[in-house]
């Protein structure tokens, strides 16, 4: 049997699946080239599945190893960078990346200690906005534009060999004791970027005020009110000493307010 890999590869998050079959395709497709850490959330038929150990082909560990988690926050909580794979853009304001380009950002952010994950939507519909808020950038395929509709095996397929492919990034600048290596990207030290459960734990804490406050109104308007201002502070790629700051000052504003009422 085939050794797993040493390296922090991707995770891949496989929302709302509907067929074992396509999971045990996609596990496959993984296990091909160098991935192992699946995720599912909110799988349609129940886990684990006979379906998805027959169509992974002999990449059982995957399979056996494959985490159940009840939605995408959850399954997100621990990773520090999200890719989200659509074929169309809808009315998401975020970085559009290739699977070459996505690979190489998560090779060199890998590199750097972070872990990265892609998200995949169900076989029928593909992702939710509200999903996809969660995310950091979209990925979207070179494909006929006449046919741009990839199975759910397909998809995984792209995404885990153009990460494979991706030769090690090169030392930019001249290394110190002090700097270390210089790498592509904001350089952040003697701090980390955040993980997704403290961006939600932002999202959360602001939305919260927000609604005390009546900013949310009205009531229709409020869920593309919230996914606006969760993909504005995803955009800004913050650490986690930003977001302790950033919750430090809703704190700060809720109780000046408090003392003037």
């Amino acid at each position: 049997m085939d050794a797993k890999p040493a390296l922090q590869a991707p995770a891949i998050l496989l929302v709302e699946p509907q067929l074992g079959e396509n999971i045990g395709m996609a596990a496959r497709a993984m296990a091909n080239f160098s991935l192992h850490d699946l995720r599912l959330v909110s799988p349609r038929e129940p886990w684990p599945n006979k379906e998805a150990y027959s169509s992974a082909a002999g990449a059982r560990w995957v399979i056996d190893e494959a985490r159940v988690y009840e939605n995408v926050s959850a399954a997100i909580d621990d990773l520090h960078f999200v890719c989200a794979t659509t074929a169309r853009i809808r009315d998401n304001v975020k970085q559009v990346l290739s699977p070459q380009s996505a690979a190489a950002q998560m090779r060199a952010r890998t590199g750097a200690g972070q872990r990265c994950g892609v998200m995949f939507g169900c076989e029928k519909a593909g992702l939710e906005n509200d999903h996809i808020a969660l995310a950091d950038v979209l990925v979207m395929a070179p494909v006929n534009p006449r046919f741009a509709s990839l199975n759910l095996a397909q998809a995984v397929l792209i995404m885990s060999y153009e990460w494979l492919m991706q030769d090690e990034s090169g030392q930019l600048g001249r290394e110190t004791a002090f700097d270390g290596p210089a790498r592509e990207g904001v350089q952040m030290h003697r701090t980390r970027p955040a993980t997704r459960g403290e961006m939600v734990g932002f999202f959360d804490h602001l939305e919260r005020e927000l609604d005390a406050s009546g900013f949310l109104r009205p009531p229709e308007k409020r869920p593309h009110m919230v996914r606006n201002l969760r993909n504005m502070f995803q955009r800004m790629g913050a650490s986690e000493q930003e977001v302790r700051t950033l919750r430090g000052v809703i704190s700060a504003l809720t109780k000046a307010h408090k003392r003037r009422v």
